[in-house]
């Protein structure tokens, strides 16, 4: 399915929970996690409505998400290396996913191209997850973006529209 993407070929949507998707891939970085000695924790919000989705697709995002969280937050030692995974409702009601972690933040000066293809800010980088996850997202209807984290680290935040109430 991501060559699919990368073909341009329509994603495979179903209705998904996005709190079941977090708790999935949240299992499989789990020992990542652990590795590293990041604390990895949820708050999920109930009563969320259902999304239309490919769901590998939307799990690789967060996925990835949460893997440079971890990254970011290697170089960390003075402080815990705390990550947390949040749904909720946006301001548009559809359904929002927040990844917020306590690394050592965002060089505000590349804010314009932390979602361009090949931009990166890692040694070993390939600067293409952001730039696919934001894709993905869109492809989506959503929107993906970042702001900072106080007092350190970044928030990496998605919004996708819910299934609306036939009335």
């Amino acid at each position: 399915r991501i060559r699919a993407l990368v073909r341009k070929s329509p994603p495979r949507k179903d209705w998904l929970d996005i709190n079941e998707l977090i708790l999935e891939v949240v299992a499989l970085a789990r020992s990542e996690a652990q590795t590293n000695h990041v604390l990895l924790q949820t708050q999920l919000s109930s009563d969320l409505p259902l999304i239309l989705g490919d769901r590998i697709q939307l799990q690789q995002v967060i996925l990835n998400l949460i893997i440079n969280a971890i990254e970011a937050m290697s170089g960390v030692g003075e402080r815990p290396r705390e990550l947390l995974v949040g749904s909720g409702k946006d301001d548009s009601q559809g359904v929002g996913v927040t990844v917020r972690d306590s690394g050592p933040g965002l060089n505000l000066d590349s804010l314009d191209h932390l979602f361009t293809a090949f931009y990166t800010t890692k040694p070993q980088g390939m600067g293409m997850g952001l730039a696919i996850s934001r894709s993905i997202i869109e492809a989506h209807g959503g929107r993906l973006w970042v702001t900072p984290n106080v007092p350190y680290g970044a928030v990496f935040r998605f919004s996708l529209p819910a299934l609306q109430p036939v009335s």
